[in-house]
């Protein structure tokens, strides 16, 4: 089984565009989006992708995740029968003392919102943190991309 690990932080600058090695748009959407199980379509950039992913461990950091790259046309076609709300962002790659850094700043409903991930080994390994990196919000269910689809930033 794939165990996903990573940790999840707001982003306080825009200082992170400066440092990106890459960055692609992303239009996603979820199939089914209950915690245990999240079922995600995406569009990135000229490819499709469809996701599964577990519930979160205890602290949120770890959960097992499946993906599978998909033609763009059946994702277009999966996204138009997803539960109502789109996911659109763009993704930065942003590399920093041995780890990437992907920074999400997104979109209509979700505007104003930037988040950083980065992908871990396990749950202790120590993470050195860019200056443009603000609080962690590792675990808080409110930045998970399938509950912005519900309750987007904008109406917090």
């Amino acid at each position: 089984m794939a165990q996903e690990i990573e940790r999840k932080y707001l982003v306080k600058s825009d200082l992170f565009k400066s440092q990106a090695v890459g960055s692609v748009r992303i239009i996603q959407g979820y199939l089914s989006s209950v915690p245990e199980r999240t079922v995600r379509v995406r569009v990135k950039g000229d490819k499709g992708f469809l996701t599964i992913k577990g519930i979160g461990n205890e602290s949120g950091a770890s959960r097992y995740e499946w993906e599978s790259e998909i033609s763009v046309a059946e994702a277009q076609d999966l996204l138009k029968i997803c539960e109502p709300g789109v996911i659109d962002k763009t993704r930065y790659l942003v590399e920093f003392e041995n780890h990437t850094f992907e920074v999400d700043e997104f979109y209509q409903q979700n505007q104003g919102l930037v988040v950083a991930e980065v992908e871990l080994t396990d749950e202790a390994q120590k993470v050195h943190k860019p200056s443009w990196l603000g609080k962690e919000v590792t675990g808080d269910r409110r930045y998970y991309n399938s509950m912005l689809m519900k309750q987007p930033f904008t109406s917090w």
